[in-house]
């Protein structure tokens, strides 16, 4: 069974009208407009539950119609359970990508291995060891058009995995032979030089280049040839924390040298939301812009994308 049976309804609710969508040309003539936004590593419960509280406002006032989301430290900081996807695709959410920590709990197994290819909405690093289950590619449709998810993994500090380079140029070439031209990656890596060298290699051919798994987000965000970048997007999670987790084990492990001090996931109320938001017309980024909101102080000013070419 699916993580989530309720695509045919969402498909049938992403326009009620599609004047928002069109990108006037000349007199009578218009081109379609996607509006895709992306959530960074959402981080244990509160960054859960204000995922869920927040989507559907920000998905209506956004005029959103596809929306992607990193869940690999979605429960309890540490991989991802059955229960809390679904309490995530609930919440607006179309699809999941993940991480390091995408095999975790072992609940979520069964559901990384799709019944139809390329449809299961829930990903893992598509360059980790094809002995695993699962896969990090998705193709489905959005406003009438294709649409792919790639979801990959860097090597500098990650779990071995196959080369992200050669993985990445070989996905973007059959999928641009099945003339599918809305592309977003999702690079969950720890090197930044990594996420840009890929990115330089890509450029002109994908629509949107974020970065994952730092948690903490940059703001290098660029449209360059049509194509989206921003080294991370941050994460969903506690503000006042470290990385998303109390403070005190990794100060205790700082003092120390010693890592047997656990991480527990940060209880702040001070819960930040971070998100990029990408208009695509024809499979290139159009316009950027990145949103922020802190629980108990609100929205913050938002960063607009620089666009160099």
């Amino acid at each position: 069974m699916s993580v989530r049976n309720t695509e045919n309804a969402r498909q049938e609710e992403v326009h009620n009208s599609q004047k928002d969508n069109l990108l006037p040309l000349s007199w009578g003539k218009f081109k379609l407009m996607i509006k895709i936004g992306i959530i960074g590593d959402i981080v244990g419960k509160n960054a859960r539950n204000l995922t869920s509280q927040l989507l559907p406002q920000i998905k209506q006032e956004h005029n959103l119609d596809f929306v992607i989301a990193n869940g690999e430290n979605a429960s309890h900081g540490f991989g991802l359970s059955i229960a809390h996807a679904k309490t995530l695709f609930q919440s607006g959410i179309d699809v999941l990508t993940g991480g390091n920590h995408s095999f975790d709990k072992k609940d979520i197994l069964p559901f990384l291995q799709a019944s139809l290819p390329l449809q299961n909405p829930l990903l893992r690093p598509h360059n980790c060891s094809k002995e695993l289950v699962g896969s990090g590619l998705y193709v489905g449709e959005v406003c009438g058009e294709s649409i792919a998810v790639l979801n990959l993994m860097g090597h500098f500090g990650m779990p071995h995995c196959d080369n992200v380079f050669i993985c990445a140029r070989d996905e973007m070439r059959a999928l641009k032979e099945r003339g599918i031209r809305n592309i977003v990656v999702d690079m969950h890596a720890e090197a930044t030089s990594e996420k840009r060298t890929l990115f330089e290699m890509l450029k002109g051919e994908v629509s949107i280049f974020c970065g994952t798994h730092t948690h903490i987000g940059t703001d290098d965000l660029m449209i360059d040839q049509g194509s989206f970048y921003v080294s991370d997007i941050g994460m969903c999670g506690g503000f006042d924390s470290v990385i998303g987790m109390e403070s005190e084990s990794p100060i205790k492990r700082g003092l120390s040298g010693m890592n047997h001090f656990k991480f527990e996931v940060s209880k702040s109320e001070k819960t930040i939301i971070q998100m990029i938001i990408c208009t695509l017309c024809e499979g290139r980024a159009q316009e950027a812009y990145k949103i922020r909101y802190i629980h108990t102080i609100g929205w913050l000013p938002k960063f607009e994308a620089i666009k160099i070419s």
